[in-house]
């Protein structure tokens, strides 16, 4: 089972270190600090992927700023209770890294997802006529616990994903994707803040539909 759980959620991507280490937290003695890894897209941007990675695994008190780096994790969640309100967390969960002398992956992002969706599907359709659904998919992770990924599809995925009840299994494969959007606290104050989420570029469903009700709705 526990293999399982780590099949169903699988991250490969590879880029350059722009961050020094910054604590999160411990278990158990354990340290964990983020780090942030740039990684290119083909339309020349770029996306910030957040890293969680343990002390036991790397040295946090040594700096990799500018090093290039090979990771393999899992896309994992946390729900941040602020005030009346949850903020969902999404960060790159570090089982495994290589540095690298350079960067040549066609491919430096790329994410699978077997899990559930438990929120209705958003479909809507830009001005430009460019098709979208926004789907939240639960990962099953051990010690019952899940991660509630946020995935965007597009064009005929869109349109399919739109049909899918609440329950649903599913199979995607995509890219992590970091975004920008502007966030209003009040008449006068608005702040930057960025988003995470899977680009789907591909995806399966399976006949399996369980009672799966969506845990909360994050801002």
């Amino acid at each position: 089972m526990a293999e399982q759980l780590l099949q169903n959620n699988q991250v490969v991507v590879e880029g350059e270190i722009v961050s020094e280490f910054e604590y999160s937290h411990e278990v158990f003695g354990e340290g964990f600090y983020y780090v942030k890894l740039k990684v290119s897209r083909l339309s020349e941007s770029n996306d910030i992927i957040p890293l969680l990675i343990s002390e036991r695994i790397i040295d946090v008190d040594q700096s990799y700023l500018g090093q290039y780096m090979e990771v393999r994790g899992q896309f994992r969640s946390f729900n941040q209770h602020v005030g009346h309100k949850n903020h969902l967390i999404l960060s790159l969960f570090v089982r495994e890294y290589v540095l690298l002398d350079h960067l040549d992956n066609l491919e430096p992002n790329m994410i699978f997802l077997d899990g559930y969706i438990c929120k209705e599907p958003i479909y809507r359709v830009t001005p430009f006529g460019r098709e979208i659904a926004d789907i939240l998919l639960a990962v099953n992770r051990a010690y019952s616990k899940s991660d509630y990924i946020p995935c965007i599809c597009w064009g005929r995925n869109a349109r399919y994903a739109r049909t899918l009840p609440v329950g649903s299994r599913v199979r995607l494969w995509g890219r992590i994707q970091s975004r920008e959007y502007q966030k209003k606290l009040n008449d006068l104050d608005v702040i930057k803040m960025i988003a995470y989420e899977v680009s789907v570029s591909k995806m399966e469903y399976f006949q399996e539909t369980v009672e799966y009700p969506a845990q909360y709705v994050a801002d």
